[in-house]
């Protein structure tokens, strides 16, 4: 496939994930498999080759009980997120695939279209970047390999985007831009998805998240 669609995420073990989030690690689960469910849900129509990216590497068999369908499998390299995402997008683009785009499953609410929008720009553009209101982004997209752009990145700060950018300043790159977005992954982000997906409700629209509403109903009886 000339596109490649990348959905990072950790197998949701109570204690290793969405710590940020809770210090209840059952609570923290529970949200970090709704939003997985419902990201799969959300990107299993994109028109690419999909693939969940997942770690540790012994969760591919309970990975496949929870997504059976709409995605194949490939497991993160070891060490940290910009190492990794490195690996990931090397080891796509130095193949003949012509746009890579890595979203995680920390915004469950992010629009397909955007991530369509993101392989359109690719078309032109050496990197797409969705930023996030965090600081940080939500996908990140490249047509072709770029040295440096994912080392030594503050990852979980509000510096992620200032400094992707500065990775680009001597590179010579096409830079594309999507609507900014956010994800979820502290209480104050948490807040504002209970507000977006009430909003939505609110406004007669489906907010497409059924996992993480049905935890939003359950939380708020």
């Amino acid at each position: 496939m000339p596109r490649v669609l990348g959905l990072f995420a950790k197998w949701p073990e109570p204690g290793a994930v969405k710590t940020r989030l809770t210090k209840d690690s059952a609570f923290g689960a529970a949200v970090a498999r709704a939003f997985l469910l419902d990201t799969v849900s959300r990107l299993r129509a994109v028109d690419a080759q999909r693939l969940l990216v997942y770690a540790p590497p012994d969760a591919a068999a309970d990975f496949a009980q929870l997504v059976p369908e709409g995605f194949h499998f490939t497991p993160q390299t070891d060490g940290e997120l910009g190492r990794r995402l490195t690996r990931f997008f090397a080891s796509h683009l130095n193949e003949g695939t012509t746009a890579v785009v890595a979203v995680g499953a920390d915004s469950p609410t992010l629009p397909r279209n955007f991530v369509e929008q993101a392989f359109t720009e690719l078309k032109h553009a050496d990197v797409v970047l969705g930023p996030a209101t965090d600081g940080g982004y939500c996908l990140i997209g490249c047509s072709r390999v770029i040295p440096s752009l994912f080392t030594d990145i503050p990852w979980g700060s509000s510096c992620v985007l200032v400094e992707t950018i500065a990775r680009l300043e001597d590179s010579g790159c096409r830079l594309a831009m999507l609507p900014p977005w956010y994800d979820v992954d502290t209480p104050e982000g948490w807040d504002m998805l209970c507000g977006h997906v009430a909003a939505l409700r609110r406004a007669g629209l489906d907010p497409g998240v059924p996992h993480t509403e049905a935890l939003l109903r359950k939380t708020s009886s």
